[in-house]
This record gives structure tokens, C-alpha cells and sequence, in this order.
């Protein structure tokens, strides 16, 4: 039987304001608030509300078979619990269904994972935390910002728990195999790769409403005899996109939400179920291990990470914004460590891209790299401020082996506690 695993992304940076070089060191707030909330009541109203009800409609009229998965990054989170209440709400809801998983990543939707994998742990755990305080789960599948992903990042993915990682179709890692088969990591193999089909999933998510397009117009009937046409030992076909792809990039009036409402149907009447990432990595066999030496992305033609590290630029702002983790680590200034989380945001270096500066509201990567480094410059005075760069690396690391060691006596304590409650608990019964 053939598989679909439907996921869709949400995440939305807190962007920046216009921040000037007098400022730094007078204004220690950095946010657009204004277009920050138009921004995520526009989606709100467009996209995600009406695209959950159709959603939980689906689920309520095939009796939990249709299935699909949701990646919210911490900062989406955070600006719908202040914009858009209500969207979290129909998110819990749905949660309740059982047929919807939610998977974890970075909380800032960053490059810690390319950079800094101590912080890279640190926000997967807070970023699982948040999904778990909110819809009642705890993640056991991982998708990383931008679906980045190399050998090096699925053994930290592995160390952390998760067996099952979802991916990009990049021909420099798949070659000649089929992205409609589980796979498993190149040493790891308890480790399940679930690999993106691009090609249908931006048929969807880009090409629905183009009427140049050869095969407008895509409907239901049509994209399921696609799926069945491909060979039958060929079991899952992963469609991963952004949520604004029903509803912003292809508006209502294009049909999208009828297309939508029907692929069940069509679907089932065919036999092809509805799966999530964490069902796919258990019950389906794996077709052998890929390797990803290098990152690769779901981003552009080449499929790398050169959106956001490819120039001078964006080098050198994640050179300055990395080059103090440590420190700002050690820190106890919350606004400091929110502001911290905040400026790790993968976008605010897309914007300093010369060939791809997706989502953009700055006029060039220039304008977009001075208003950042004017921002970090401010925040670098305040870190700063609680760790001067004047104290040794060494005299740091032995102030984080000191945390390290009470953190994990704490946990330890909090375990044995647990237990002694447990056994309590047995005895009164």
C-alpha cells in the first residue's frame, strides 16, 4: 500500500526595525511590532485559520485517516500566543484528533546546528518543552530549520533521541534513488531519513495556480493517478511545504481548498493511506543508508546552505553573532537571552543574500547586513556588559563545567524524586 505524509512548516521571524548606528547603546529594543502583528494576522486570517478548520473537517469525515504534521518554530509560537490566540487554540484541537503530530527543531528556527551544536542542542530541547507544555506531546521526529541536514547533524540529532529526520531531495545525497523510500542515516541506521519529494510538493505548493503550467489544472483525479502510476514498491511520498501555500501563495479562489478537501477521498478510494513521520520511521523498512558529507537544504537549485552563509556578509554577522554563545549562556538577563534566540532567526541572514534574499523587505543585502549589524552591535555592548571579552577562554569554560555539573545533579536529584514519589504513590494504593 502506498503512503502519503503530508507536513507543513510555520515559522515567521520577529523582524527588525529601522535600528540607526546612534542608537546603539541608547535603545535596547529591536522589533517592529507593527508589522510583526499585521504580518501574522494576515496569515492568521488567510491561511491558518481557515486551512485548520478544512483540516479538522478532514480528519472529523474520514474518521482520523487523514494524518498530517506541523513544524512551528519557538518564535511562530511565541507571536501567535501574542497576535493570534485563537490560532493556537485550533491548533491544540486539532492536536486532540491523534491525527496530527508535531515535530521539533531549533525554537529560533537558527543555524546553531551549523555553528554552535551546544546551542543547537539547548533550542531543540526548549523548542520540544514548548510543543509538549502546548499540545500535550512531546516530538519524537526532528525536521531542522530549513530542512538542513548532513551526516554531523544526525548524530547530534540521534544523540538527543530522535529516531526519525525529515529531508530535502538533493541530488548531490540521493543520486539516482527515488526520494519515495525510507532511508536511514550513513552509520546510524536506527536513524530514518524521510526525504522530500520536491516535485509534487511545490506542484502544490507553487506551480497549482499557474496556468502556463502544463498540467493546469491539477486536481484531485490527477494528482492521484500521478501517485499511482509510480512503481508499487515505491511506499511513501513525503509533500512538505510552508502552511502559506494554502491560502497566501494560492488563494482560495484558485481552488486549492477544493483540491485539498478531495485528495483524501480520491486517495483512499485507491488505497493510499495518510501517515506520520514518526508511523513512516517505524513500520515501513528501510531501502539502505544516504550520506550527506556537506549540508545540503530544501533552498534553491543546489540544494546547500549558501542562502545564508554565501557571502562576505552573512559570514561575518554569524562570525560576531556565534562568537559569544558562551557567554551569553552563562548569562541570567532574560530580555538578553530572548533578544539572543530572536537575532539567530535564519531569515535575517537570507536577507543579506545577493541571489536569493527570500521574504525581503529591505531594499538591498547591504541595507539588510547595516540594520543587523547595528542591532548586534547593541546587543554585543550588553553581553558585554555581563561577560567582558577580557576574561579567558579558559576562566569560561571552567565557569561552564561548574553549570554543566549543577544541572546534571539537579536532573539526577529530579529523577530520584520522581521515583521516591512513584513508590510512595504505590504503597498508599
Amino acid at each position: 500500500m502506498r503512503n502519503i505524509c503530508f507536513y507543513f512548516e510555520i515559522h515567521q521571524p520577529l523582524r527588525l526595525k529601522r535600528y540607526r548606528f546612534f542608537e546603539i547603546g541608547q535603545d535596547h529594543y529591536y522589533y517592529d511590532d507593527f508589522q510583526n502583528e499585521e504580518r501574522i494576522r494576515y496569515l492568521a486570517d488567510q491561511a491558518y485559520l481557515p486551512t485548520n478548520r478544512i483540516i479538522a473537517e478532514l480528519i472529523r469525515s474520514s474518521n482520523g485517516n487523514f494524518r498530517c504534521t506541523f513544524s512551528i518554530s519557538g518564535i511562530a509560537l511565541e507571536q501567535l500566543e501574542q497576535y493570534a490566540p485563537e490560532v493556537i487554540d485550533s491548533f491544540k484541537e486539532l492536536a486532540k484528533t491523534g491525527s496530527v503530530e508535531f515535530l521539533a527543531e531549533t525554537y529560533a528556527h537558527s543555524l546553531s546546528s551549523i555553528f554552535d551544536a551546544n546551542e543547537f542542542k539547548q533550542q531543540v530541547k526548549m523548542h520540544s518543552d514548548k510543543i509538549e507544555v502546548l499540545f500535550g506531546k512531546r516530538p519524537t521526529a526532528f525536521r531542522n530549520a530549513e530542512l538542513i541536514y548532513s551526516d554531523e547533524i544526525g548524530e547530534l540529532v540521534s544523540k538527543m533521541g530522535y529516531r526519525t529526520i525529515l529531508l530535502d531531495e538533493a541530488r548531490q545525497m540521493l543520486g539516482w534513488k527515488s526520494p519515495n523510500y525510507v532511508y536511514n542515516h550513513e552509520y546510524l541506521t536506527k536513524l530514518k531519513l524521510l526525504v522530500r519529494n520536491h516535485k509534487l510538493s511545490d506542484d502544490i505548493a507553487f506551480r497549482f495556480s499557474n496556468q502556463s503550467w502544463n498540467d493546469y489544472p491539477l486536481t484531485a483525479e490527477k494528482f492521484v493517478s500521478w501517485l499511482n502510476a509510480m512503481p508499487q514498491e515505491e511506499k511513501i511520498v513525503n509533500l512538505w511545504m510552508g502552511y502559506e501555500a494554502l491560502g497566501v501563495f494560492q488563494r482560495p479562489e484558485s481552488g486549492i481548498y477544493d483540491f485539498m478537501k478531495a485528495l483524501p477521498y480520491h486517495a483512499m478510494e485507491q488505497q493510499i493511506s495518510f501517515m506520520l513521520p514518526s508511523e513512516v520511521g517505524k513500520k515501513l523498512e528501510t531501502a539502505g543508508s544516504i550520506s550527506a558529507q556537506h549540508p545540503i537544504s530544501w533552498s534553491g537549485l543546489e540544494k546547500d546552505i549558501s542562502p545564508w552563509t554565501g557571502n562576505d556578509l552573512q559570514q561575518e554577522a554569524l562570525h560576531k553573532l556565534y562568537g559569544v554563545s558562551e557567554r551569553v549562556r552563562l548569562c541570567n538577563d532574560k530580555p538578553l537571552q530572548h533578544d539572543w534566540l530572536m537575532l539567530q532567526s535564519s531569515d535575517h541572514f537570507r536577507y543579506m543574500s545577493h541571489k536569493d534574499a527570500y521574504g525581503t523587505n529591505y531594499e538591498s543585502p547591504y541595507e539588510a547586513f547595516m540594520n543587523y549589524m547595528n542591532v548586534l552591535a547593541d546587543f554585543l555592548e550588553r553581553v558585554d556588559a555581563q561577560y567582558p571579552t577580557t576574561i579567558e577562554n579558559e576562566e569560561l569554560n571552567e565557569l561552564l563545567k561548574t553549570i554543566n555539573h549543577q544541572e546534571k545533579e539537579i536532573e539526577t536529584l529530579e529523577e530520584e524524586l520522581k521515583k521516591l514519589r512513584a513508590r510512595k504513590s504505590k504503597k498508599e494504593n
